[in-house]
């Protein structure tokens, strides 16, 4: 084995503090997604968009990275082969905690981007509707986060690095959102083994050869010591 390809979801940033799409008393309670999580509702009300990403930016400079990111981090430091990680999260964790071979398909909080031009630059702490964008001064700045209804960030790469892996893990996503819930199947056609790590069984676990339930923190070290440990 010599290519590990793994997608993280909220569940491996969870024990850090960072909420999920489902908990019932999190940041995303208060908001309508419609109006918060769409191109749509940054033109209605841009300031409105700011305010949740800036709560959730504040969160995420607050959070510490866990022991599942420090395990992923040790793993692609340590195996003699190629490990990639795909995540769905916006937070830097991983990075904090020393992965680098890291794609964030849906953007990150860290960045900003203009909705005229399209640059791209690192996000203050707190941005606001009225922001000019550094390159073409346009008050049109918004996160560097991917929306309902946008293309995720990397997919070309993604695909080949699917089908080239020799193992795909899923960690910590519920298997129910798209292009992300097809990525088993496509490493299963490429003959990659397949495994799902996740605190529930997902929608998609049958799709997979194997499964361990469990909170990341816990299960994901393991299995990272099994691999570097040749088992």
């Amino acid at each position: 084995m010599t290519k590990i390809v793994i997608l993280t979801g909220a569940g491996v940033s969870a024990e850090s503090g960072l909420g999920t799409f489902r908990d019932s008393d999190g940041l995303w309670t208060r908001y309508d997604l419609n109006e918060v999580a769409t191109p749509e509702g940054f033109a209605r009300d841009p300031a409105l968009v700011h305010e949740f990403y800036n709560a959730r930016r504040r969160n995420c400079l607050g959070a510490r990275p866990n022991p599942a990111h420090r395990a992923l981090a040790r793993l692609e430091r340590d195996f003699p082969g190629e490990v990639r990680i795909v995540t769905q999260n916006v937070d830097d964790l991983h990075e904090r905690a020393g992965s680098e071979a890291v794609w964030h398909m849906h953007g990150r909080l860290s960045g900003a981007l203009c909705a005229a031009c399209g640059h791209r630059w690192p996000a203050p702490p707190e941005m606001q509707a009225e922001d000019p964008c550094p390159a073409c001064a346009a008050a049109a700045t918004r996160p560097d986060i991917v929306w309902f209804g946008e293309m995720p960030y990397h997919m070309e790469q993604i695909r080949d690095a699917l089908r080239a892996a020799d193992l795909f893990v899923s960690i910590g996503t519920s298997g129910n959102v798209y292009p992300a819930a097809g990525f088993v199947q496509e490493a299963a056609r490429a003959g990659a083994g397949t495994l799902e790590l996740n605190l529930e069984p997902s929608e998609t676990v049958s799709g997979f050869d194997a499964a361990r339930q469990g909170p990341a923190s816990v299960i994901v070290p393991e299995w990272v010591e099994e691999i570097l440990s040749g088992q």
